[in-house]
């Protein structure tokens, strides 16, 4: 190694995605005498808005979102963990994957990130309130507008969670969203799942159309009027004690039919390597040091992280720090949807949750909507990193 390396990383301004990495640069350095790893943050919109490649132009390794794989393999703005590591480390890394989430940085047979951080939308629950009003907790979506009705009910209604939310709707009433080339879903199960989104949206606090799971968590946490968010990202962190003023409690989501569980849409965080890094080679151990079992049962989750390895979920460890945040929420992130990650499909996502979020808040005609989602999903596929 060189006498001195120093490498920026570039990850989101959340407990969950700051400390954690800012965690394992400071242990990575005492591992690793002559490096040293600075993180900056950015915020939770920029982290879904900025192009990774003008990221990769300023910094050595990046936390990004999967849809930017195609992209990704593209331009090439971002390594191809294959070409780096060894075929073991990788084999362990997509047998230990919780879901999908490895998959999801796989783009033309190749890895562009490595799956350090998994979520999907899931439930959570203040049980002292929901005791206080002598409520059980929902098992059916019908059961969720009788709460939402009563004004206990909130959900992050911004554009970028609406379109998650939809495309959960639709998986959840029997079709996974762009299974053609013409069409984002069918009108039969488009007009369904707009219909039951927008009669929840119009029940709740609209102060719910511009909050992002955090804000919902936030107002879980520090009033006591909400007691249930039928599907928001996860974040195990409001289910340790100590973090906020009321311990969150996590849980699968309801059944729409009545025979399955709600169906979300696979989030989480992966870590990549700058093509344009001048240490690339110790770019890439830290990368596989973060993404080890044991770094992920360890220091990566006792730092407030959300680990993307299945040995964390299922540890006993991280189970008894959290209220088994992760051993309940893990069926819903093993069925999972994931979204397309076509080199385009950045462009529909920035423009599709506009639409949803029209709809939830105005209304209007179901079959215009899909339309307007129709014709953008044609743009979207001629706006690849090449075009």
């Amino acid at each position: 190694m060189p006498e001195q390396a120093i490498l920026k990383g570039i990850t989101w301004n959340h407990s969950r995605g700051f400390v954690p990495m800012a965690a394992t640069a400071q242990r990575f350095s005492e591992l690793n005498p002559g490096v040293e790893i600075v993180w900056e943050k950015r915020s939770l919109q920029q982290f879904a808005d900025m192009s990774i490649q003008q990221l990769a132009e300023r910094y050595d390794l990046l936390v990004i979102d999967h849809p930017w794989a195609g992209f990704a393999a593209s331009t090439r703005t971002i390594l191809p963990f294959d070409e780096y590591l060894s075929p073991g480390f990788l084999k362990d890394q997509e047998q230990n994957s919780v879901g999908q989430s490895y998959e999801s940085y796989n783009f033309h047979g190749q890895q562009w990130a490595l799956p350090i951080d998994a979520a999907t939308p899931v439930a959570s629950s203040r049980p002292d309130i929901l005791g206080a009003h002598g409520i059980s907790l929902p098992s059916t979506f019908d059961e969720v507008i009788d709460l939402a009705k009563r004004g206990l009910v909130a959900c992050p209604l911004i554009p970028i969670d609406s379109l998650m939310t939809f495309y959960t709707l639709c998986c959840s009433l029997g079709e996974d969203p762009f299974l053609t080339e013409e069409e984002v879903v069918s009108a039969e199960i488009g007009v369904q799942a707009l219909q039951l989104y927008r009669e929840l949206a119009q029940l709740v606090d609209p102060a719910c159309f511009d909050y992002n799971p955090i804000k919902v968590y936030e107002r879980m946490t520090k009033t006591d009027d909400i007691a249930y968010c039928p599907f928001a990202y996860g974040y195990s962190n409001y289910s340790r004690d100590g973090y906020a003023r009321k311990v969150l409690y996590f849980h699968d989501m309801v059944t729409a039919d009545g025979k399955t569980n709600l169906r979300s849409t696979l989030g989480g965080t992966g870590l990549a390597v700058s093509s344009s890094s001048k240490y690339i080679d110790i770019a890439m151990q830290y990368a596989e040091y973060v993404a080890s079992s044991q770094c992920q049962q360890g220091l990566y989750t006792d730092s407030g992280g959300q680990p993307g390895h299945l040995s964390a979920w299922k540890s006993e460890h991280t189970n008894r720090i959290s209220h088994n945040y992760f051993s309940n929420t893990l069926p819903a992130l093993q069925r999972a949807f994931l979204r397309p990650r076509y080199d385009g499909s950045m462009y529909f996502q920035d423009h599709g949750g506009d639409i949803v979020r029209n709809y939830l808040m105005n209304g209007g005609k179901e079959t215009d909507v899909l339309d307007e989602l129709n014709q953008l999903y044609e743009v979207s596929k001629g706006k690849a990193a090449h075009a």
